[in-house]
């Protein structure tokens, strides 16, 4: 099976429609539905059910819309490392950006002081760190459980800590001591984007990220559950810890198959804090 094929059928696949997914791609419908044709007569397998309205996958085709997604991110991958590695040495970390902190500079601070640290370029995104690892634009990562997809990483613990609901200071519910959250199911909490960058339904505001969200909460536009220690760095939120949360795991995760010692030093130092 050839990447070429494998581009084409994730197109069809996420589109759900063979003229959106040329367009996409930048190719005509046509050589389309004959390249997808011929990889079904091919792998023996009906991969989409065609009606006049739209295109389903099938359930074979749901089983090569995840193998193709990550093979495909496997080559890309490969790519992204081999480039830099040209560029000479040196690592990419990926972490959420006004997430873990302390926690990131601290390891940074460890890293820079071991023999043969290598420079470490860090990238700060709004949420979603994952795919930087999939992709290859990052060798490592700092990412928490349960919000992150972590299948397929190899991952080290560094940091548990509970949850809170933060609100402004003056908010009706900043005199509590505490929440349970079942008291939080008609909260109007914020919504944060999928992969695919559209939000799910629901009544609270959209957020791109941590940033925006504070000053949302601190003009009282929103209210939101979070890490406790995302409290740090300001006294405009007032943080009621929620007892029943499950509790937010920072963790490294890494490509299981890297063999860069810079990597490895990096998940060393950051055991050790």
């Amino acid at each position: 099976m050839e990447t070429r094929e494998l581009r084409y059928f994730v197109a069809v696949a996420e589109e759900r429609h063979f003229g959106r997914a040329a367009e996409r791609l930048g190719i005509a419908q046509p050589p389309l539905s004959r390249a997808i044709a011929a990889l079904e007569r091919r792998l023996g397998a009906r991969l989409f059910e065609r009606t006049t309205r739209e295109v389903a996958l099938t359930d074979a085709g749901a089983v090569l819309l995840a193998e193709g997604r990550a093979a495909l991110d496997a080559v890309l991958a490969a790519e992204q490392r081999t480039r830099r590695a040209a560029h000479g040495p040196g690592i990419v970390l990926v972490a959420k950006a006004g997430a873990s902190a302390e926690l990131l500079a601290k390891l940074l601070d460890a890293y820079a002081a071991e023999p043969g640290a290598v420079e470490v370029d860090v990238q700060l995104c709004a949420v979603h760190q994952a795919p930087w690892l999939r992709s290859g634009r990052a060798d490592v990562g700092l990412l928490h459980r349960p919000y992150d997809d972590l299948s397929g990483f190899d991952t080290e613990d560094l940091l548990s800590e509970g949850q809170s609901l933060f609100v402004r200071r003056g908010h009706p519910l900043a005199s509590r001591t505490e929440l349970r959250t079942s008291e939080l199911a008609d909260l109007p909490l914020p919504r944060w984007p999928r992969p695919d960058g559209g939000y799910p339904d629901g009544p609270g505001p959209e957020v791109r990220d941590l940033t925006q969200l504070r000053q949302l909460i601190s003009l009282d536009r929103a209210i939101a559950v979070l890490p406790d220690s995302i409290s740090q760095g300001g006294d405009d939120l007032v943080g009621i810890p929620v007892v029943d949360a499950e509790p937010v795991t920072t963790l490294i995760a890494w490509p299981p198959h890297s063999r860069s010692r810079a990597v490895a030093d990096l998940v060393r130092c950051a055991t050790r804090l």
